[in-house]
């Protein structure tokens, strides 16, 4: 008997659990749109594990989002559009092109290598694809999915934008756009009228304002969210455990005096 691959028995466990007749009901109903959630949700798992420098977790989690890539791709395999071997070897093909210092002709690999190569090469594959749509004039913004968390497409949408030279090189214009957003936000939030639309436009506008001046200072827009949201939680549960311990619930509690607990969250080395 063949013995297989750990990567041939991921595949085999998914072709089983996808039978017509004799694999799991759930598995069986599923489609590229109902597992997408379960793909990004695994990506993020990913990456908790990694700001955790949690290894045994890391494995784990590394092997659930395998499975999602199995997964899709064993649907592909039934409905006849590709299989896992053909997205293996698709990417390896692109990291092939896109390191001819590395994997090109001898006079290829004696020279140092650029970025704007793997730009000129990265543009040469979106012109391929948009060819492929029936596009007949690529964007410089193909390609940045609409699935990503807004910050994160934000930024990379900005980061697209400045390749092609739509970037301030000062910091300052960044704050004077953020400060004029702001104003425009109050201009509409004074209206006798106002609009939810309008508002949420504006608020969207102060959004990416910020984004550009996160990507500006290479700072990670969404990694720094992410960051603060772990501050505020962690601040917000001390908060809750001195207000346990005062023996006080949280709806008895002021604005005065949750701002009061918020400032010594602040001041605790353990927040």
């Amino acid at each position: 008997m063949k013995k297989t691959t750990p990567i041939e028995n991921l595949m085999n466990v998914m072709a089983r659990l996808r039978h017509p007749t004799e694999g799991c009901p759930w598995d069986r109903e599923q489609t590229f749109s109902s597992v997408a959630p379960y793909t990004i949700e695994e990506a993020y798992e990913v990456s908790d594990a990694i700001e955790q420098n949690d290894m045994s977790s890391l494995k784990e989690e590394l092997g659930d989002l395998l499975l999602q890539i199995v997964f899709h791709s064993r649907m592909a395999e039934e409905s006849g559009d590709f299989d896992f071997n053909e997205v293996a070897q698709s990417i390896a093909d692109k990291m092939i092109r896109r390191h001819p210092h590395v994997f090109g002709e001898e006079e290829q690999r004696s020279r140092e290598f650029h970025g704007d190569e793997w730009e000129a090469q990265k543009k040469r594959e979106r012109a391929e694809k948009a060819q492929r749509r029936g596009d007949a004039l690529p964007s410089i913004l193909d390609d940045v999915a609409l699935a990503f968390p807004a910050l994160m497409r934000a930024e990379k949408l900005g980061k697209r934008a400045a390749k092609a030279g739509f970037e301030w090189q000062k910091i300052e214009p960044f704050f004077n756009k953020i400060n004029e957003e702001i104003l425009e936000l109050r201009s509409e939030l004074d209206e006798k009228e106002i609009s939810k639309k309008l508002v949420e436009e504006e608020l969207g506008d102060i959004l990416l304002s910020v984004v550009s001046l996160a990507r500006h200072l290479k700072v990670d827009a969404e990694l720094a969210l992410r960051r603060s949201n772990d501050k505020f939680e962690s601040r917000f549960r001390f908060i809750e455990k001195q207000l346990s311990e005062a023996g006080k619930k949280p709806e008895e509690t002021s604005l005065a005096e949750y701002e009061a607990l918020w400032h010594e969250a602040k001041q605790s080395k353990q927040v």
